[in-house]
This record gives C-alpha cells, structure tokens and sequence, in this order.
C-alpha cells in the first residue's frame, strides 16, 4: 500500500470513529438513573447488637423493626443518643423485618412465617395479625397504599385496613428486572429501597417500577466501626418537616444523617 493509500485509509478510520461517538451521543439513553453520593451531616449511636430490618421516623424519634431468630424486637429510639425507650420482643420463631408507621399503627413484618402485626404505635400492644403469601422483607406507605417486598423486583400494593393486595410492579433499571429489593421508605413521591446485599439505594419511580435513581453508600462505616456482627447496609428513615435523611446498617454503631450530593 502507498502513502496516499495509507492515509487516506487512516483519514477514513478517523472519521469513522468521529461518527461513531457523535451517533453513540446521539442515540444514548437519557433515561438511564442519575447517580448520588452523599456528605454526613451528623452521626449518632445506634445499638451495635440491633440487627436493623426496617427504621422509620416520626415526631422526634426513630421507630426500629430488628431480626435473627430469637432477637426480634420493635423499639423506639431516641434518635440524639441511640437509647431504646420502648420495647418490644418477638416471640423466637418470629424473624423480624421492615416496620412502618400508618396512622396510629405500627406495622412489622417477619421473614418466612407470612405473619405480620399491627401493634398500637404509644404503647406497643399487639392489636392483630395479617398474614401474606410471600415473604416479608421492607415495607413503607405512599398514604394511600401500604408498599411490600420480599427481596426479589416485585413491589406489591396493599390496602392498609385489609391487607390485600390490590396489585402489585416489578422494579426494573432500564429493561432489567432488579433483585434484591429490601427495607423501603417513601420519600417526597419517590420509593428509596435498600437493595440486599450492596450498599446501594435504589430511588424507584411509583407509577412505573423504573429505578431514576442510585445512590451509592460505600464507606459510611470506618475500618474501627467494623465489629464482629457488623453486616450489612440497611435502613431508611426519612424526616419530611426538617427533610433530613437517615440510614444504618445491620449491628451498626453507628446512624448517619446524609445529604445527597448528584455525582459528577
């Protein structure tokens, strides 16, 4: 091949990939998620031995739903010092899992038993039980609805007086199913879900299943932070008055106030 011949088959390699990216810009997914870190606004003690399935917020305190056979318990925290002001146990064959508050009630569910309960939010009493097919793993209100999971890309829409299902949303990233979703909070018209194992919140659009949103948690916790039964991210609280976002984790130390911050 002579010089011309080699550049102008250069000059068509090079124009070619000009194309090319100016088409990839030009056909690319606008609607992929949008990304968010986060910067610690506060921390505050958290029972390293609470083994955190659900966390809710209400009127000055958090409102904890933990598991592990054996260890399953509702509490009321005080959220300035991490001390337990109510308590309440499971029985043994109960593991615990997301809690959310619905008007004067407190619902948790338990894991494989397809038992939740009902207990009266000022004084823990047991109220009822309600049973459901599937297991049990986060659960949140958007008001109107009681939102379940049960840690595959189903969300499943109950009546809150009946607990029937009224129907039910897969959750997809783009055209992808996405597993493992885990404790829920509604959070200003959006569902924020802890998806099991990472350390990862999914911000899922309600009417459509699609996730619109990553936020990335990696590095909350601090190499000294790391005890024995520390174990995974989970656990969302959202304060709507002050609009002040907590999360924890699994036998963590330690509960965090964040702000998001758009990734760059």
């Amino acid at each position: 091949m002579n010089r011309s011949s080699k550049l102008f088959a250069a000059g068509l390699i090079a124009v070619s990939c000009v194309v090319f990216v100016l088409l990839c810009m030009l056909f690319r997914n606008d609607d992929s998620p949008a990304g968010c870190t986060y910067t610690i606004v506060n921390t505050f003690s958290h029972d390293p031995e609470a083994f955190t399935q659900g966390l809710v917020y209400e009127d000055g305190f958090l409102y904890e739903g933990t598991g592990l056979f054996g260890r399953s318990s509702l509490r009321k925290v005080e959220l300035e010092t991490g001390n337990v002001l109510q308590r309440c146990d499971l029985p043994a064959e109960f593991f615990g899992e997301g809690v959310t508050i619905y008007g004067d009630n407190i619902i948790q569910l338990t894991l494989q038993s397809n038992v939740g309960f009902v207990y009266n939010k000022e004084t823990f009493e047991l109220l009822r039980e309600f049973s459901y097919p599937t297991e049990g793993w986060g659960i949140t209100h958007d008001g109107e609805h009681l939102i379940m999971s049960d840690g595959t890309p189903m969300l499943y829409f109950l009546d809150p007086e009946t607990f029937a299902q009224v129907h039910r949303m897969m959750v997809f990233e783009n055209d992808v199913p996405v597993w493992g979703l885990n404790e829920l909070e509604y959070i200003e018209g959006q569902i924020y879900a802890n998806v099991w194992p990472t350390e990862r919140i999914a911000r899922i659009a309600p009417q459509t299943g699609q996730v619109i949103g990553w936020i990335e948690m990696e590095g909350l916790l601090t190499s000294q932070d790391h005890g024995e039964e520390v174990d995974v991210f989970n656990g969302i609280a959202y304060d709507p008055t002050n609009r002040r976002l907590f999360v924890t984790g699994k036998c963590w130390p330690k509960l965090f106030e964040i702000k998001l911050i758009p990734a760059k």
